[in-house]
């Protein structure tokens, strides 16, 4: 499989890892590049199936997790801060709990240690297949942002449907597949790293309830509420970016 990465900002700062969510690039992040770029190096990378990343015909949330640190030492990073959102938070996850020794911090956002339920992936990985992304991306808005977010900024919400719709079925799939098998919860109690969860108090995908049950199992974790849904990084771009550079600026 190749994997697409870039790596920019100043040589020789401390490096943030951005990993995107379901059905989106690492463009999702250019609400946060130019307030992290002033001080750190970001690399940012698509996912498994997702934009310039290849496929393989199957994948599972470790093997998800190994793409993180296959990118890392391609790029010669030894260690980073690391923040995911939804599928990319739960990838932070395991990479917190399997793979301590690459990280600085982890922060998880908008996601949960098991994300909805099996069935429901399996179906949606059936769904398109069957009919193709069409559907998915046209009911996307009101699982990504509140109503409010979608009738003020339709330019954003509509890119990133169209993003979604261009994305391989197969890699999208292969992915709802992953998120059906994974499940944390037994395992996090044993994260030892820095963390932060980031919850949006809208979030219908991954709800608040999921972060402050992490937030629980980890001990001297850090929780931040946004008033956003389950896109928060997009919809309170500014809200995150203070909450993800005040907590990993603590560790610097």
């Amino acid at each position: 499989m190749s994997l697409y990465y870039q790596l920019e900002g100043p040589a020789g700062a401390p490096v943030v890892v951005l990993s995107n969510s379901l059905g989106t690039t690492f463009e999702m992040w250019q609400p946060q590049m130019a307030a992290l770029r002033e001080n750190f190096r970001v690399l940012r990378y698509d996912t498994h199936g997702h934009g310039r990343t290849t496929k393989n015909e199957k994948t599972t949330l470790p093997q998800l997790a190994e793409d993180v640190i296959s990118v890392m030492d391609d790029a010669g990073v030894k260690q980073a801060h690391f923040c995911g959102i939804s599928m990319g938070g739960l990838t932070g996850l395991w990479l917190a709990r399997f793979a301590p020794e690459r990280f600085l911090s982890v922060t998880v956002a908008n996601s949960a240690a098991k994300i909805g339920e099996q069935s429901g992936w399996l179906d949606r990985a059936r769904t398109v297949r069957q009919e193709g992304m069409s559907a998915i991306a046209k009911s996307a808005p009101s699982r990504w942002f509140t109503d409010d977010f979608v009738k003020h900024h339709h330019e954003q919400v509509d890119a990133l449907c169209a993003t979604l719709a261009q994305t391989n079925t197969e890699g999208y799939a292969a992915c709802c597949e992953a998120l059906a098998a994974a499940d944390l919860r037994a395992e996090i109690g044993s994260i030892t790293l820095p963390m932060q969860f980031i919850a949006g108090a809208n979030d219908p995908v991954c709800t608040l309830a999921d972060s402050e049950f992490m937030h629980q199992q980890v001990r001297s974790s850090h929780l931040v509420t946004l008033k956003a849904s389950h896109l928060s990084s997009i919809e309170d771009a500014h809200g995150f970016n203070v909450a993800l550079l005040n907590f990993i600026q603590q560790g610097d």
